[in-house]
């Protein structure tokens, strides 16, 4: 049996809407892993829903690099390789230095607010060891800011990275507080608080690198070594 997360569905939303929505939301936390036996078929019984939708759904999470469409009709989560990873935490940190900077002339002050509210429940979700939950929260947190900037155009890049990202940092999740001894998030709040781009920029790389990069580069010298 699957296991795929349960999300809000609005009463506008089309079927087609809803399973690309919850398929993706799966992906994004991690929820299906690259050994999921999955099919079209599968995936319809599961959400009890005809091909159709989950077809359209699968076509735009391929699109997005989030799943690989294989020739007979099964869909797997594409490898993660070190070459691979080192590229996507590459992409995160320009990306995300990137949004944070231009968003920084757009924080105010209940948008800091907002965000502490976001990082104190995360707070709450480690303790708890929800690590869906956590998930969520921490795109939250980092989607909060990067929109600040009423122009930004990035945000759909930096979720399609989030995207291919969202299984493989499901397995290095556990060991990450090995390496995340300093809570960047509150670097970064305090960085919007004294409205000091470079203390912003530098406590979002950092917060890249203490919270996925040095655990995932244990994980894939762990599986080499195996």
């Amino acid at each position: 049996m699957l296991d795929l997360p349960e999300i809000d569905r609005a009463p506008s939303m089309t079927a087609q809407e809803y399973v690309y929505a919850r398929l993706r939301n799966a992906v994004m936390v991690g929820a299906v892993q690259p050994e999921s036996p999955l099919t079209i078929r599968g995936l319809a019984a599961e959400l009890g829903i005809s091909p159709t939708p989950i077809r359209e759904a699968l076509r735009r999470l391929s699109s997005e690099r989030a799943i690989a469409l294989l020739e007979n009709r099964r869909i797997t989560i594409p490898e993660m390789t070190g070459p691979r990873f080192e590229e996507i935490v590459q992409l995160r940190c320009a990306l995300e230095c990137h949004a944070a900077a231009r968003a920084l002339p757009h924080v105010s002050a209940v948008l800091v607010d907002r965000m502490r509210e976001v990082d104190d429940r995360m707070d709450a979700h480690v303790r708890a060891g929800d690590l869906d939950a956590l998930t969520i929260d921490n795109h939250a947190f980092h989607s909060l800011l990067y929109t600040a900037n009423p122009h930004q155009t990035v945000m759909p890049v930096i979720e399609s990275v989030w995207l291919q990202l969202g299984p493989f940092q499901r397995r290095v999740l556990g060991g990450v507080e090995r390496y995340y001894e300093v809570d960047r998030h509150k670097e970064i709040l305090a960085a919007l608080e004294a409205r000091d781009a470079g203390a912003l920029v530098a406590a979002i790389a950092a917060d890249i690198r203490d919270g996925i990069e040095r655990a995932g580069l244990a994980v894939l010298r762990g599986q080499a070594a195996q």
